[in-house]
């Protein structure tokens, strides 16, 4: 069904695939952004999510022709212990090698966790969210082989191997037992593959800041810091906006231990269905296809804009939860809706709007950090950018503070800006990913200033970039 919807003079459509532009506004329209594939891009700071594959929760071949046209550079894996080893000693890399070969062909880097537990072993943990480690002697052996073999086989392909997911939210093990477990399992990674990049902790909590401090200050004892090139954290919240001090915090915090360690944002995402339709983090609010994906271009520009060094949206499709876990329905966080069989019922408009971010946003980009603007807006977020071998910058501007409203609510602004540079400026949609011309009276220089008027701003980003950013079709 044809949702319409008529804000400042813009007509816009949603059919649940694309938003398209059928009607005027007040700006000249130039076209719509090139998106790119991923093969085309050097350098990017965007990864999605391929999670839940060694659950079988989703499907990889269902979706995966709409990975590399998404403009991702990386894709989070699991490498699913229990799934490569259902037999004692008897090892399937199979269905991983599929994933991980396809992937790399289309131009999309795997970082690849060993993780879960598998319960064929007395002691082994178990093979979802929350689960023990092994503990065993016999399941830690156990591990250990199936680890050696993981990075034995996958060295020539993958560098970056993430220990676990979200050990903070575990009952059974402290954080002590798992900094033994990280050690462990680092010492067989560097062993076989010394230039490996190791990530931790895939740390669910953002406010977490002991249970990060104790494993780091038995790193450091021990001498191994070097186990620790990134910290990736999760920390979900319908506020993107609420995360960035928590963030600061635990970037203070690991930075104090060693400054080279990078800040990843390993996985988040928003629900796309309404309130009792879905299952996992935030589904006991109501959301909708746009709201989602309000809240993916929100997150997306605000990582960016508070200096994360990678961002990971969860996930590439919707994932369907079996009993044996510790939920059961749909997670529809995808960008990609899914029927209950894992078949793909096609892109949602949160995977356009990545695509938009991920195309515009890719190369040598740089935050802009003395950016100064006049007036202040209530929640208006703004941020400046600029990128190696163009002839101006990038702003991105929306109404924060509050979780993405399922309409087009929006207010004209003026602004003062200084400390910014446009030659030829023009105003992108990442929704849409449609690009306008501004008249002369929307951008008027004054001095090392620029006045700009005109601009309707919403709960969503929109950007003044320089045209030289972009490829219009």
């Amino acid at each position: 069904m044809k949702k319409i919807i008529i804000i400042s003079g813009l007509l816009i459509w949603f059919s649940g695939l694309e938003a398209q532009k059928t009607g005027t506004i007040p700006f000249k329209e130039l076209g719509k952004v090139k998106t790119l594939h991923a093969k085309d891009i050097q350098v990017s700071r965007w990864s999605i999510g391929g999670e839940t594959l060694d659950r079988d929760y989703a499907d990889y071949h269902a979706y995966k022709s709409y990975l590399g046209p998404l403009g991702a550079k990386r894709i989070r894996l699991q490498g699913g212990w229990a799934k490569c080893e259902q037999v004692k000693g008897v090892y399937d890399f199979a269905w991983l090698d599929a994933i991980i070969d396809d992937a790399i062909s289309q131009g999309v880097q795997p970082w690849l966790q060993p993780s879960y537990g598998n319960p064929i072993y007395p002691g082994g943990g178990e093979a979802i969210l929350a689960g023990g480690i092994p503990t065993s002697e016999e399941a830690l052996v156990a591990w250990d082989r199936w680890v050696e073999a993981l990075v034995t086989r996958y060295k020539d392909r993958v560098r970056e191997w993430e220990i676990w997911n979200e050990p903070d939210i575990s009952k059974r093990f402290t954080a002590e037992d798992f900094a033994a477990f990280h050690v462990r399992t680092c010492d067989i990674i560097k062993r076989i593959q010394p230039e490996a990049r190791i990530i931790a902790l895939g740390l669910a909590g953002l406010q977490r800041t002991e249970y990060v401090s104790s494993i780091l200050d038995i790193l450091k004892d021990q001498g191994k810091l070097d186990y620790f090139d990134v910290l990736t954290f999760h920390g979900y919240n319908p506020v993107p906006e609420n995360s960035y001090e928590a963030i600061a915090a635990l970037r203070s915090l690991v930075h104090s231990y060693n400054p080279n360690i990078e800040m990843w944002q390993g996985e988040n995402g928003a629900p796309s269905t309404p309130l009792g339709t879905a299952v996992g983090a935030m589904s006991k609010l109501d959301w909708s296809e746009l709201t989602q994906a309000k809240w993916v271009l929100r997150r997306m520009l605000g990582d960016m804009g508070n200096d994360v060094d990678v961002t990971s949206i969860f996930q590439i499709s919707d994932m369907h939860y079996s009993g044996t876990d510790h939920l059961q329905g749909l997670n529809s966080k995808g960008l990609v809706k899914t029927n209950p069989d894992n078949s793909v019922i096609g892109p949602k408009p949160s995977y356009f709007a990545f695509q938009h971010t991920a195309s515009v946003f890719s190369g040598d980009i740089q935050r802009i950090e003395n950016v100064e603007v006049s007036p202040q807006h209530e929640n208006l977020q703004v941020f400046g950018f600029s990128k190696n071998g163009t002839s101006g910058d990038a702003i991105a501007l929306w109404i924060g503070g509050s979780k993405p409203e399922d309409d087009f609510e929006a207010q004209e602004i003026s602004l003062e800006l200084s400390n910014i540079s446009w030659k030829e400026p023009v105003m992108v949609d990442l929704l849409s990913g449609e690009v306008f011309g501004l008249p002369k009276k929307a951008i008027q220089k004054k001095g090392d200033k620029y006045l700009v008027s005109q601009i309707i701003v919403g709960d969503w980003p929109v950007l003044i970039i320089d045209k030289s950013w972009l490829t219009i079709e």
